[in-house]
């Protein structure tokens, strides 16, 4: 492998205020010094926050939709898309039974919820959590995999139910790639379109420092600094247990295909802020598949392997989910015993697949899951309502760098990047492949 300087002499180092990233992280600083000081103008502030997530899953469907027609239409075979699709499911079930297992493991160890003595009986649901648990107790098992088709694909485009559209995309393509070339020109047409979108979703992204300012006023100024105090242990717990996740297990996956973790982890810098800024891990996805595409990584992998992570690889969400599970058995003193937190792992591992990335999706999960399971009362699930937004935005930090990670792995396995191509370009230097050797002379030529 061989690596080499431009032809063009590089360009001057880009200054430190044109990084959006920069803009982000002030803005994040700046949103929660006002909603700590001035808490009734940072709950104003809200519409902010809402307005800049709108702006940009206002495109996702159609944008989900575009990547993976396109991808499939671009793939030579169909037997790819089932390898992509088959190591994906491989790839998100281990990654995410090693995450609910590590939720288990540090709720166990550090025991946050011991000594709050809580009483299930003083708690009370909210309206909004209620109607989640009766939904929740509708929800047959076959739900689970029957809310993946669509009865209606313009209206899963309308309410961005990001499964239903990723099952009639696969299947679109499929059809366009069995049309042979009759079906080539509207593949095209599919990812002109597709293109299109991304240059709104860049257009966007440049009022993220304005959304990220007016979420993070409100989350301080609406909890504050109070509502920390008698839950901060189990906030610490999540924080360091996704701390972990992120440097053992994302890191030891990286390695484990050649790659540096820093160096990647680094990469994806501007989508984990705009995660953690909006408390929502949908709006990184564009920005996320783009730079796997930038990377090396094919249309098909990069949309088939992040699109489904979104449903199928919330890895956040599952640390959370087995973590505050057990954390609220302990602080209404209910002890569960090993067998029945392998069963917990294993409802949530069903549960996590359905869980939508947006802000307050693993908090829903988590009241139907507890409500299905039965072990301990839904109304514990109140012990944490007020402090979910804290936990959501480090949810969603993880959810996105696991589903990067994922689009990398998936892209490694199928061969469509290397170690060194992935590095030179994350440094900004030209990757040039090595040649292939040149024949041997024959041997009349050489003796001559």
């Amino acid at each position: 492998m061989t690596l080499r300087s431009p032809a063009n002499p590089p360009s001057r180092r880009t200054p430190w205020y044109r990084h959006l990233y920069v803009w982000v992280l002030i803005a994040m600083a700046l949103g929660t010094a006002v909603g700590l000081v001035w808490p009734s103008a940072g709950k104003s502030l809200k519409p902010l926050g809402d307005a800049f997530v709108s702006l940009l899953t206002m495109t996702l469907g159609p944008l989900i939709l575009c990547m993976v027609v396109a991808g499939i239409g671009a793939v030579a075979n169909l037997g790819a898309v089932g390898r992509v699709a088959l190591r994906s499911i491989i790839y998100f079930e281990i990654v995410t039974t090693i995450a609910l297992a590590l939720g288990l493991l540090a709720v166990n160890l550090i025991r946050p919820g011991v000594g709050l003595h809580a009483d299930a009986s003083s708690l009370e649901l909210s309206d909004k959590v209620a109607d989640g648990v009766a939904a929740g107790k509708e929800l047959a098992w076959y739900d689970y995999f029957l809310q993946v088709i669509p009865s209606n694909i313009v209206a899963s485009l309308a309410d961005g139910a990001i499964l239903p559209i990723l099952f009639f995309a696969v299947l679109f393509g499929i059809g366009l790639q069995l049309l042979g070339e009759r079906g080539r020109p509207v593949a095209q047409g599919v990812e002109r379109v597709g293109e299109a979108l991304f240059a709104v979703v860049r257009i966007v992204v440049w009022a993220a420092p304005v959304g990220v300012f007016g979420a993070m006023a409100y989350t301080a100024g609406n909890f504050g600094a109070a509502s920390l105090g008698a839950l901060l242990k189990l906030i610490l717990t999540f924080y360091a247990t996704s701390i972990v996740f992120i440097a053992v297990v994302l890191g030891g996956i990286l390695l484990s295909v050649g790659l540096h973790p820093w160096r990647v982890l680094r990469y994806f810098r501007d989508e984990v802020l705009l995660a953690l800024g909006a408390s929502s891990s949908e709006v990184a996805l564009p920005g996320i598949v783009r730079k796997l595409e930038n990377l090396g990584v094919s249309k098909g992998t990069a949309g088939m392997s992040v699109t489904a992570g979104y449903s199928f690889n919330l890895d956040g969400t599952c640390i959370y989910l087995t973590l505050t599970t057990v954390f609220i058995a302990q602080a209404l003193g209910i002890d569960l015993p090993i067998g029945q937190q392998v069963m917990v792992l294993l409802v949530m591992l069903l549960a996590s697949k359905g869980t939508a990335g947006v802000t307050g999706g693993g908090f829903v999960m988590l009241t139907t899951s507890v409500s299905a399971i039965g072990l301990i009362p839904v109304s514990g699930v109140m012990l944490v309502f007020g402090i979910d937004r804290f936990m959501s935005e480090c949810r969603a930090v993880v959810n996105s760098l696991g589903n990067a990670v994922a689009g990398l792995v998936i892209g490694r396995w199928q061969g469509e990047i290397r170690p060194a191509q992935v590095h030179a370009i994350i440094a900004g230097t030209s990757w040039v492949p090595d040649a292939p050797p040149l024949p041997a002379a024959p041997a009349a030529v050489a003796s001559r």
